[in-house]
């Protein structure tokens, strides 16, 4: 039976208690990030030309997360929002960074607790496996933000063929993307070809969290796996293992799109397998999301959404969004309020009854019990939105949906409910509720600061190493 949306749960309150954790465990926590996927490419969403049996099972064993959103619409702010469970604008990354590995600004701030942070003083182990994009410099390495193990790169992409990796360092970079063909790291160690198990980059991850995981179980130990995937950002590269599984897709870019996300579907049933094998499946929390929307130039679909990455309409904001936690989030829940990414480290310190630091309080709420049917309602009043360079901004309040972007000088008021490709502008129609949602924001925006560091897209460091 298909549970459709939170107001079902009164029904179901009447034939099957309350899902309450009541394990003396502490629970795993896995978070799988795609980087620029599409709304509409998960079979979860309506996908009917990418099967996504494995993403889609983490959605059937718990939670479809109907509308879930991201804290900004690029990937290295929305990653910091993720990471801290704070408004990223609150610390001034409202941009991607500078991949200047000299830059000791130009990252996430030291004095902002990361999740892994938070959950090594609980005595978990913690990885990042993948990208990492939340600074360059020393002082930003995951091993200095509370992970105990990191195998992936530090920039915000990367070539996916292993051969082609032949930078040793960002250091060494003397052209602009040349960042993309830096030699993946495992802690400090820059790896080599023969290091490599694989010779395509996401497998290469999936294999990385394998290990991981096998070594926690084998140690009984509780850990934090942040599955961080490149794909499927650009550059577009597959493997023929994978595009041959396309036949009936004639557009090449979409054709390798999606054994892009076919691969990244191998990679998490793999993940789910070993969870399984090491019998640690049901006292795990999965979160699967995408880092963004997906993006207007690798092929991926936001349909029914309107817009792409980089943009404050839904399709930059809204992303493929799943939770699984058997036992607790009953199976085929379709939630239908909306839930941020931010929610995700709130829903760890209140499930480890972990005191939160009063002067940097976190934005998220725990939704646990808003999926299990425990509380009723919207997890959050009000959803916000502000990319600071485009002096855009957004903001969602039940139904309704307040926007304004640099390309457009009035403000635009959409009815999410009855117009979810935000097609119809009924801004003048309710000027009560445009004021309201307003004055909101304004609030919201008081307690945020400018950018603090050069964005990516000034970034011209590396034309001091060339030759």
């Amino acid at each position: 039976m298909m549970i459709k949306g939170v107001f079902i749960f009164n029904v179901l309150l009447f034939v099957a208690p309350i899902f309450v954790w009541s394990q003396s465990k502490k629970p795993n926590l896995i978070v799988i990030m795609t980087d620029d996927m599409g709304y509409a490419d998960v079979g979860f969403n309506g996908c009917t030309d990418i099967p996504t049996p494995n993403i889609d099972s983490i959605a059937y064993n718990g939670a479809h997360i109907v509308n879930g959103y991201v804290s900004f619409p690029v990937c290295g702010p929305s990653r910091a929002g993720f990471m801290t469970g704070r408004y990223q604008d609150r610390f001034g990354f409202t941009t991607n960074p500078t991949i200047d590995p000299t830059n000791d600004i130009a990252g996430l701030p030291l004095d902002e607790k990361t999740l892994a942070e938070v959950l090594c003083n609980e005595g978990y182990k913690s990885a990042i496996v993948g990208k990492w994009h939340l600074g360059t410099h020393p002082n930003f390495h995951p091993l200095n933000r509370g992970f105990d193990y990191f195998y992936g790169f530090l920039s915000g992409g990367h070539n996916y063929f292993m051969n082609q990796l032949t930078v040793e360092s960002l250091e060494n970079v003397k052209s602009k993307w040349a960042w993309y063909r830096t030699k993946l790291r495992e802690n400090h160690k820059t790896l080599e070809f023969e290091d490599y198990k694989t010779d395509y980059l996401t497998d290469e991850l999936s294999e990385a969290a394998l290990r991981f995981i096998n070594k926690q179980a084998e140690n009984d130990q509780s850990f934090f796996l942040f599955l961080s995937y490149n794909a499927p950002h650009t550059p577009m590269h597959a493997t023929e293992k994978y595009l041959s599984r396309f036949p009936d897709i004639q557009d090449r870019k979409r054709k390798t799109y999606a054994a892009m996300v076919s691969a990244v579907d191998d990679g998490i049933g793999l993940v789910l397998e070993t969870l399984k094998k090491n019998v640690l499946i049901e006292n795990t929390i999965i979160v699967f999301l995408s880092d963004n929307g997906g993006a207007h130039n690798n092929a991926s679909q936001n349909t029914p959404l309107r817009g792409t990455k980089g943009s404050v309409y839904e399709g930059g904001l809204r992303v493929p969004f799943a939770i699984q936690w058997k036992g607790v989030i009953p199976v085929n829940t379709k939630y239908v309020e909306s839930v941020s990414s931010l929610d995700i480290m709130a829903s760890m310190v209140d499930i480890l009854d972990i005191k939160s630091n009063r002067k940097k309080p976190l934005d998220g709420v725990n939704i646990i019990p808003y999926l299990t049917g425990e509380k009723q309602g919207a997890p959050h009043d009000y959803l916000f939105w502000r990319k600071w360079e485009q002096n855009a901004m957004a903001v969602i309040h039940g139904d309704h949906k307040l926007l304004k972007s640099n390309k457009r000088s009035e403000s635009e008021i959409y009815n999410l409910k009855l117009d979810v490709s935000e097609s119809k502008n009924i801004n003048g129609s309710n000027v009560v509720l445009e004021k309201q949602l307003q004055n909101e924001w304004n609030h919201w925006n008081k307690k945020n600061i400018d950018r603090i560091f050069p964005t990516l897209g000034e970034d011209e460091w590396w034309t001091k190493n060339k030759n």
